[in-house]
């Protein structure tokens, strides 16, 4: 039985949507954020010494890292449908958005998230001081990159329907997170149809649906 270890309002609810797509059984080990600190609980660390989510059971294997997930579950239970033909150029694009999700994308979010917590961490004398650094971090160097981003995320859906071609795949799964995130904290204006449609295809699949009743409330739904 594959097993999730899913921490809310958390990336690991793409394991749960890719899980439900591929129509393969699994359990969810729900584990809940601090209510003041926004951290996962240690008992995660029991589970991966970074005490981050998501990590999948599958028999004797332990996955960690989302993108590694999905090609782990690609690979071990084929056919899925949700990966295009090997040496297609949809295949290159696939494995493009499939590790740029985590890393180009997901590089100036964690920052806007660290930068826009730092006022409320600091003592209170210095809240002030921390508050003008953390509106100018943003203000000159964050919010440019992601607006630089979703400018290209909406041209590339310009090309095809999905992000790795004309056929949904693991690659939208992998890039729902980073698009949710920015939708749900900045917005998408009337600039970004492309955007705007994506989130709306993604969130009316029953997959999709299925992954929230399993993994439990998440707010970039």
């Amino acid at each position: 039985m594959i097993i999730v270890h899913h921490l809310n309002d958390s990336r690991s609810q793409r394991v749960l949507w890719l899980l439900e797509e591929m129509g393969l059984p699994y359990e969810v080990k729900r584990y809940q954020r601090d209510a003041r600190t926004m951290l996962a609980p240690p008992a995660l660390k029991a589970i991966h010494p970074l005490g981050k989510s998501p990590v999948l059971d599958d028999g004797d294997a332990r996955v960690a890292e989302t993108g590694a997930i999905v090609e782990y579950l690609l690979e071990a239970h084929p056919p899925s449908g949700l990966k295009p033909a090997p040496g297609t150029a949809d295949a290159r694009r696939f494995t493009y958005w499939l590790h740029y999700a985590e890393g180009s994308a997901m590089t100036p979010l964690l920052l806007k998230l660290i930068f826009s917590a730092i006022p409320g961490r600091v003592p209170f004398l210095a809240r002030g001081v921390a508050k003008g650094i953390s509106k100018a971090v943003n203000a000159n160097m964050i919010d440019p990159q992601i607006a630089a981003h979703t400018v290209y995320w909406e041209v590339e859906l310009g090309r095809s329907e999905w992000f790795a071609g004309d056929t949904f795949t693991a690659a939208d799964i992998m890039m729902s997170f980073p698009v949710e995130a920015v939708g749900a904290r900045i917005g998408f204006g009337a600039d970004k149809p492309k955007l705007k449609a994506f989130l709306q295809k993604i969130h009316a699949r029953p997959a999709y649906q299925r992954a929230l009743e399993r993994g439990g409330p998440y707010s970039y739904a």
